[in-house]
């Protein structure tokens, strides 16, 4: 049987061609004025020349950095926390009020505090991309605790396992590939708010305090449309690579779900 996602990725392909074929005609019909929207055609050469200049790609890199900082932050507490969370209810009881207290607050407003803090560097950065990452990865890990199949859990139990030989035997196995999902959306998240974060608070690097200069200094636009589309790739090779790591790693938790 062949692999259906060869033709996935075809079909996504195919509908990304659309979409800049029908950019590119509306900008030649003159639809849309083309200093306000370059024809597709021309962002997509300056988006190459740009992915080969060292330069643009070293703003690139700190993006990834703070990214890749606050990401694994947002896993190192939240999966323990959720663990924790999970595998007791007196502590969820005790801790969730204040978790759906401060779990609203939205991560672009706490930048002014942040900046006073730590300043407008990695640390700043990589702090708020690791406040809006970690809810996906703590719900989901709790998650996943409570999907247990509680009659393994009393098996191990009854077979003289310690609580910690237990969560780590039966629990955390089970509870993985929730774990995963949720690091998988809180990746996606990261990468929004880096970028996010540089656009709003500045600085001298990364992908989003780029794109501001861009959009300051009124140069040719063809640059600040090819600053999005760097970041949607950069989206798109993260997904595919969350993609293909938890098929690798999880493929016996799709076939069972499908049993």
């Amino acid at each position: 049987m062949s692999s259906p996602f060869p033709t996935r990725a075809l079909r996504g392909l195919a509908g990304a061609a659309v979409l800049f074929a029908l950019l590119e005609a509306v900008t030649r019909a003159h639809i849309v004025d083309p200093t306000y929207l370059p024809p597709a055609s021309s962002v997509l050469a300056t988006t190459a020349t740009l992915l080969t200049d060292p330069g643009f790609l070293a703003q690139v890199g700190a993006t990834l950095a703070a990214w890749a900082v606050g990401l694994l932050s947002a896993v190192a507490i939240g999966v323990p926390l959720g663990i924790l969370l999970g595998s007791s209810a007196r502590w969820y009881a005790a801790s969730i009020t204040a978790i759906e207290f401060v779990r609203p607050v939205p991560s672009v407003a706490l930048i002014p505090l942040a900046i006073l803090l730590l300043g407008q560097d990695l640390d700043m950065k990589a702090a708020l991309v690791a406040f809006a990452s970690l809810w996906p990865v703590l719900f989901n890990t709790i998650y996943g605790m409570h999907e247990v199949d509680p009659v393994a859990r009393d098996t191990a139990r009854a077979f003289g396992y310690g609580r910690l030989a237990v969560a780590r035997m039966v629990a955390l196995p089970s509870a993985a590939p929730f774990i995963y999902t949720g690091i998988r959306v809180a990746a996606a998240f990261a990468l929004i708010l880096a970028v996010a974060t540089e656009l709003i608070a500045g600085g001298s690097l990364g992908l989003g305090a780029w794109m501001a200069r861009m959009s300051e200094t009124g140069v040719d636009r063809r640059f600040l449309y090819a600053g999005i589309v760097v970041t949607g790739l950069l989206g798109l090779v993260i997904n595919a690579a969350m993609v293909a790591a938890e098929r690798r790693l999880f493929g016996w938790h799709h076939r069972v779900r499908a049993a």
